[in-house]
């Protein structure tokens, strides 16, 4: 069953962006670029999930959550919210969104919480992990970039298969390394992960590739585009 997702963004070039990027992950996607269409194609559509801008023309994305809610209709809905337009989201929340994400956010993001609302109870394949185009097999510890295998020691296999079962979350050295490797942290350890992570780098990217694996100078290791 194919998903129909309704965006309703009246910034014409992030709306196309969101329109594409759900349409590669396999969703239907229609858009909206005010509110007042945006409530419209939401309750004669009936869509599987709304994603709405807070700000937009003629009716607000908050205002459109209170009136679907008032109606009965219960479509998981997810607020996108400016940093500078709104001090409080979980105003949001109490007007009727399911969840929010605050721009600028990571179009993976974006997908993981539309994945969670949509597919609440599918479960994950343990034996294998996503992101962009590196892919990673546990059973056999194989790690692709697109059909490239890209040969790993144990350790940056096991370092690698950690940031990707979490996406976009940044960890500060200590704590991978006390979850990767089960060892308490000391500052002798400091060189021993930064190698690795250099090292597994460099391997990711030995065909030119965009680099994953990103270094936030002062708190750790993140995998993201």
């Amino acid at each position: 069953m194919t998903h129909h997702i309704l965006v309703v963004e009246d910034e014409a070039k992030l709306a196309q962006l969101f329109e594409r990027f759900l349409q590669y992950k396999g969703y239907q996607v229609s858009v909206a670029s005010d509110g007042l269409a945006g409530l419209a194609t939401a309750r004669e559509s009936q869509p599987d999930l709304l994603i709405l801008d807070w700000m937009l023309p003629g009716v607000s994305g908050l205002e459109i959550c209170r009136r679907l809610r008032s109606t009965g209709v219960m479509v998981p809905i997810i607020l996108l919210i400016a940093k500078d337009e709104v001090s409080d989201p979980v105003a949001g929340l109490d007007g009727g969104a399911d969840d929010y994400l605050v721009k600028p956010f990571y179009l993976e993001e974006l997908f993981a919480r539309v994945r969670a609302h949509l597919h609440p109870n599918q479960e994950e394949d343990s034996d294998t992990g996503q992101f962009a185009d590196l892919s990673l097999n546990r059973s056999t510890r194989e790690v692709y970039r697109g059909d490239r295998l890209i040969e790993l020691t144990a350790e940056e296999f096991d370092l690698l298969d950690y940031l990707l079962s979490h996406p976009c979350q940044p960890f500060h050295r200590r704590t991978i390394f006390e979850q990767v490797w089960g060892c308490d942290w000391s500052d002798d350890n400091l060189s021993i992960l930064d190698q690795c992570v250099c090292c597994l780098r460099k391997k990711l990217t030995a065909n030119g590739e965009k680099p994953l694996v990103q270094v936030l100078c002062g708190v750790g290791y993140v995998l993201r585009e």
